[in-house]
């Protein structure tokens, strides 16, 4: 049996079944307010390759405010609960609504602007120091000089 085949019709179908997920998010008119630090779960999705992707049947995963752009784009960073402190990722903890503290990573590398519409709900927010730490990270990943 070919193996490639398989993992081909699988991965076509996650792309299939995402594509359902993203049509009933392109929908969302529901308006939230953010403001940079804020932590949300974030229908982020299939992706291509290497890129971040979402998990479960919504496709979620938490992502850091990083700026407002527009009433409806924002520049946010992934996170991922695997803990990593390098030039491309940067450890984080926060307090979540019912005070459990929440360790991950910020996965500067895969920072981008993202549309309100994914959004789904606040999960916490990191302090200043570990944001401006962050900030600084995402300027080397632009500029390394």
């Amino acid at each position: 049996m070919n193996t490639n085949t398989n993992t081909n019709t699988d991965i076509n179908t996650t792309f299939d079944t995402w594509n359902e997920v993203k049509k009933q998010s392109n929908t969302n008119e529901r308006k939230l307010s953010i403001k940079p630090r804020e932590i949300f779960w974030m229908k982020l999705g299939q992706n291509i390759g290497s890129e971040e992707y979402g998990k479960g049947k919504d496709f979620t995963r938490p992502v850091l405010i990083v700026r407002k752009l527009t009433h409806d784009l924002f520049i946010g960073i992934p996170t991922t609960s695997n803990t990593k402190n390098n030039d491309y990722f940067h450890p984080i903890t926060y307090t979540l609504k019912s005070n459990e503290i929440r360790k991950s990573s910020a996965m500067i590398l895969q920072v981008r602007v993202f549309s309100i519409k994914r959004l789904l709900n606040k999960l916490g927010m990191i302090d200043k120091k570990q944001f401006n730490k962050i900030i600084e990270k995402s300027k080397k990943l632009i500029d390394p000089t």
